[in-house]
């Protein structure tokens, strides 16, 4: 039960490689993959999931070797939470950066079709923070999360 089949040390570096990988893999695919899971993103994140366990733990089964492995993977999760929060940079590669959808009623096709986001899911957001289109909204940010923050026109002076 604890006794591992490969060297402490080499868990914790295959974990380590799997970690960064699939931060690097999923931070490329977009913020909507990670703040808005359609179906089929779920799926694709538990197949990862399996699909990485082996080249994780090198076959060692063993209690030991996944709860180093686990601990590896909560401790890299900390270091990463707190270099973010030390360093601008870093957090701007691993966050991302909030990008403008909508600027004064004008929509910006070019974060729509790097973001992947369809005029469905934006309308939605849209109707779901009281905004009725695009033309009705001064400004829809795409948020670090994949969250769309939304600011509304002010009313025309009469």
């Amino acid at each position: 039960m604890f006794n591992l089949s490969v060297p402490w040390w080499e868990l914790v570096v295959r974990a380590l490689a799997v970690y960064l990988f699939l931060l690097l893999a999923l931070r490329l695919t977009g913020k909507r993959q990670v703040g808005q899971l359609a179906p089929f993103d779920l799926v694709l994140l538990l197949v990862l999931s399996n699909a990485v366990q082996n080249s994780m733990n090198a076959g060692d089964n063993s209690l030991g070797g996944g709860l180093i492995s686990a601990a590896t993977l909560v401790a890299l999760n900390y270091g990463i939470g707190a270099m973010t929060y030390r360093s601008r940079s870093v957090e701007k590669f691993v966050e991302g950066v909030p990008q403008v959808l909508i600027h004064n009623g004008k929509l910006n096709r070019a974060v729509m079709k790097s973001a992947q986001l369809t005029h469905a899911e934006l309308e939605s957001a849209l109707r779901l923070q009281g905004c009725d289109g695009i033309e009705n909204c001064m400004t829809a940010i795409l948020e670090n999360n994949g969250a769309i923050s939304v600011g509304h026109k002010l009313p025309a002076a009469t």
